[in-house]
């Protein structure tokens, strides 16, 4: 994920060099009947002032670096990268950065008869509302999908967008309806946990994260492991081991896909301490060993 990272840094460089105010920056990659999907980098940070804005059209927001919190009329949570925003077609919203600056999401627009049409093949209830919840977390089901999207924007393909966005549609708004999948973001614990998450992030990138320990995270949060833990997840809407495990296998997924390195190698660079865990951690992630799911993607490199 380091090259999904760098053009944030690069954004963020810029503004401060020209000290000018946060601005959002989307780049669109693909449209076609009814749908588009762009690149959009956000350089905003804690000086900026939230504005409220609205939905042009049913929204899902596949967060790929940085963080950001997210408010609309289904709640407010932590966007945190692997997350989903999801956003109903003329509904309100704000995004805010007082946690930090910037983020980076690769967002997909649904104009209402192609929504409509997923919701109804789906099974789901077609209205205005289609999502309940503000976001869906960093979860197994999704992760090849943002896999996928965070590879996309280095290397875009408009078929395989076109793919991804109706296959996104269908999965999320299955998930969506999941109460165990919603939350409500404690306020004072976001600052805390948003801190941590950025650090896990640039371990991650740099691989620099070997002691990114239960214990030493709620160190670094001033929480006892169990406070820590239990308020991680209810801001993040998963545990700090899955939320790590998750980063890495991402990162791992990308490099498999773009990278002829050694299958050892990337699984020791991206945190993994022997051959046959990274084997099977990454099937149970993404439904294939990682040398199946670089045979299926070395058309595309």
């Amino acid at each position: 994920m380091a090259k999904i990272a760098v053009a944030l840094d690069q954004a963020l460089n810029v503004r401060r060099r020209h000290d000018q105010p946060g601005v959002t920056i989307p780049n669109v990659l693909a449209r076609g009947e009814g749908w588009s999907v762009a690149d959009v980098v956000c350089t905003a940070g804690p000086d900026d002032r939230p504005f409220e804005e609205a939905h042009a059209c049913a929204t899902i927001a596949v967060v790929v670096a940085g963080s950001f919190t997210y408010r609309s009329s289904t709640g407010r949570a932590l966007m945190t990268p692997g997350a989903m925003m999801l956003g109903n077609r003329g509904r309100c919203y704000t995004c805010g950065h007082e946690h930090g600056d910037g983020d980076r999401c690769v967002s997909f627009w649904y104009g209402p008869e192609v929504f409509e049409r997923v919701l109804a093949d789906v099974g789901a209830r077609v209205g205005k509302d289609a999502f309940t919840a503000a976001r869906l977390p960093p979860l197994r089901e999704l992760a090849p999908l943002v896999a996928l999207a965070a590879r996309g924007v280095l290397t875009p393909d408009a078929t395989a967008w076109e793919e991804l966005s109706v296959t996104l549609a269908a999965r999320v708004v299955g998930l969506a309806g999941d109460p165990t999948h919603t939350s409500h973001t404690p306020l004072n614990a976001e600052a805390r946990v948003a801190a941590i998450v950025h650090e896990i992030d640039h371990g991650i990138e740099t691989a620099s994260d070997a002691s990114l320990t239960l214990a030493d995270l709620a160190k670094r949060a001033g929480l006892s492991p169990y406070h820590f833990l239990r308020t991680f997840e209810q801001v993040t809407g998963v545990t700090p081991h899955q939320y790590i495990l998750r980063a890495r296998l991402r990162r791992a997924a990308i490099r498999l896909a773009m990278e002829p390195t050694r299958v050892v190698d990337i699984a020791l660079e991206t945190g993994f301490g022997d051959l046959s865990n990274f084997n099977r951690t990454f099937r149970m992630e993404f439904g294939a060993s990682p040398r199946l799911y670089r045979r299926s993607h070395e058309s595309q490199r």
